[in-house]
């Protein structure tokens, strides 16, 4: 994967584009400026470009140091950040996609597949938001329908059946609200995932790897073990949805309150025990370096599923329910 070469800048970036576009003037400056009417000759601006990319740096640093919770679900959204499908290809060897839940269709929203993560044998289930305009609408933008879950539960059953770990990507804003996903029984689709990833016989593991939204995350997202991304959101609600609600209406300043009283930051999240681990990103998010998020997400990954092979099936189902019943817990 190659860095982000869009023109899509975050409105929280401005200072960082200004200062790199300086960079880029004087780095054309550098090779060749006019000197004596049509003649040319090079600039030494080394030293010029040097202090700029330092400042940069360290806005860089600082500005994803102390990211508002608004401000990372922006990152999160990001059109240049990795999606499942990069992950996939970029970490995923011999991946064999399979299609269909034998009940209704192919959801294109979801993705699952045999393959190796190192030497490790899995079973890959991913959320696909769609690449371009076309593909998105695909895809629903990332809201699966009930045959998405299903098929990715059919995939789970056919992992628990051949002993493989689990390893899935959530990145949705939530379940596709449709009539026709709901004729077709998605909350019964997503409430049956809940109940068979608890109690199946194989490891899980679950990364939040963009956007988590409600639902539609959860419909995946019942594991041993569940880690976000540094800056990836994970909430029962989005903040727009939650403004709407609140008050009415989306403003940026009540998206800005209702993602600070969601707590859906992935520092957040951890506080709250809904999530057991937090996946680093480069500075200044994945978007900048695909593929280093991608040996962070691919090392992390690993470590974890050779601790559970190393857990009896017994312990491992005991360990799921309690770490599901800890969830919500208050002490009065």
């Amino acid at each position: 994967m190659s860095e982000y070469q869009g023109t899509y800048e975050l409105d929280f970036e401005r200072p960082l584009s200004a200062l790199a576009r300086q960079i880029k003037d004087l780095e054309g400056g550098q090779l060749a400026a006019p000197r004596h009417g049509d003649a040319t000759q090079a600039v030494d601006l080394s030293s010029e470009i040097g202090q700029l990319k330092g400042a940069h740096a360290d806005l860089l640093a600082k500005t994803y140091e102390k990211l508002s919770p608004v401000n990372t679900v922006k990152v999160a959204r990001h059109p240049g950040r990795p999606q499942s499908v990069d992950y996939i290809k970029a970490i995923v060897k011999d991946f064999v996609e399979l299609h269909g839940d034998r009940h209704f269709g192919d959801d294109k929203a979801i993705i699952c597949g045999f393959g190796r993560i190192g030497i490790r044998k899995v079973m890959v289930i991913g959320q696909h938001k769609g690449k371009d305009t076309p593909d998105r609408i695909a895809a629903n933008f990332g809201c699966a329908h009930p045959e998405g879950y299903r098929k990715a539960l059919r995939c789970m059953k056919l992992a628990e059946k051949f002993h493989l770990p689990v390893v899935t990507f959530i990145d949705t804003p939530g379940a596709y609200p449709g009539i026709g996903a709901e004729e077709r029984g998605q909350a019964e689709a997503i409430a049956v995932n809940l109940r068979e990833m608890a109690r199946l016989k194989t490891p899980i593991v679950s990364v939040v790897i963009g956007e988590g939204g409600s639902g539609g995350a959860l419909g995946i997202g019942v594991a041993d073990v569940l880690a976000m991304m540094e800056y990836a959101w994970y909430s029962v609600i989005s903040p727009e949805g939650c403004a709407a609600i609140l008050w009415k209406t989306a403003t940026p300043e009540n998206n800005a309150e209702a993602a600070r009283a969601l707590k859906l930051t992935a520092k957040d999240n951890m506080g709250l025990g809904t999530v057991d681990a937090v996946v680093p990103e480069p500075v200044g998010g994945a978007h900048r370096s695909p593929s280093k998020a991608a040996e962070l997400l691919e090392a992390w990954i690993g470590k974890t599923l050779d601790a559970l092979k190393k857990e009896k099936i017994e312990k491992l189902l005991d360990n799921r329910y309690e770490r599901l019943r800890k969830i919500g817990e208050v002490a009065e």
